[in-house]
């Protein structure tokens, strides 16, 4: 019997939060650029970004060995600051039945947050919920917002015109 599961965590982050939400929206392909020792590299494979059925190819490395996994985007949801990603194909699946990354991001006071969940489906009780995918994208979270800090102001500012 397959057994459903959601798991989230919010990361605290310091730049403004619609830079994480249109870095991953119209240029995920630049994560890599952020966060090198994480994401190998991100292809668009069918579709245009940031387009609801829009197929993603992600390279990355998890628990020490180099990944790949194919992702449609279902959702893009501008006003929530959302984008639902469902894994399609990939080295996840080989685990997991299924499962989706959901990205929001939050202001709450004044703090702004990238939020991740991760809703996932797997064939037994024996196997774990997926919390290192979850490390991993927080971990991206954190090095893209210490990668846009670091950036000159101006290209801050242009970034989220």
């Amino acid at each position: 019997m397959a057994i459903t599961g959601k798991i989230t965590r919010a990361v605290e982050i310091k730049c403004h939060r619609h830079q994480v939400f249109e870095l991953f929206k119209h240029r995920p392909h630049d994560t890599s650029v952020a966060d090198p020792e994480t994401i190998e590299a991100c292809h668009l494979i069918s579709g245009e970004w940031g387009v609801p059925g829009a197929v993603v190819q992600w390279f990355y490395y998890h628990d020490g060995k180099k990944e790949t996994v194919k992702e449609i985007i279902e959702e893009v949801d501008d006003e929530l600051h959302k984008i639902v990603f469902k894994v399609i194909e990939g080295d996840i699946l080989e685990v997991y039945n299924s499962m989706s990354f959901i990205l929001t991001t939050r202001d709450v006071g004044d703090k702004k947050f990238v939020i991740w969940t991760i809703e996932f489906e797997k064939a037994n009780a024996s196997i774990p919920d997926p919390i290192s995918y979850l490390d991993l994208v927080c971990g991206l979270a954190r090095n893209i917002d210490a990668h846009f800090l670091n950036l000159h102001p101006s290209i801050i500012l242009e970034t989220i015109r």
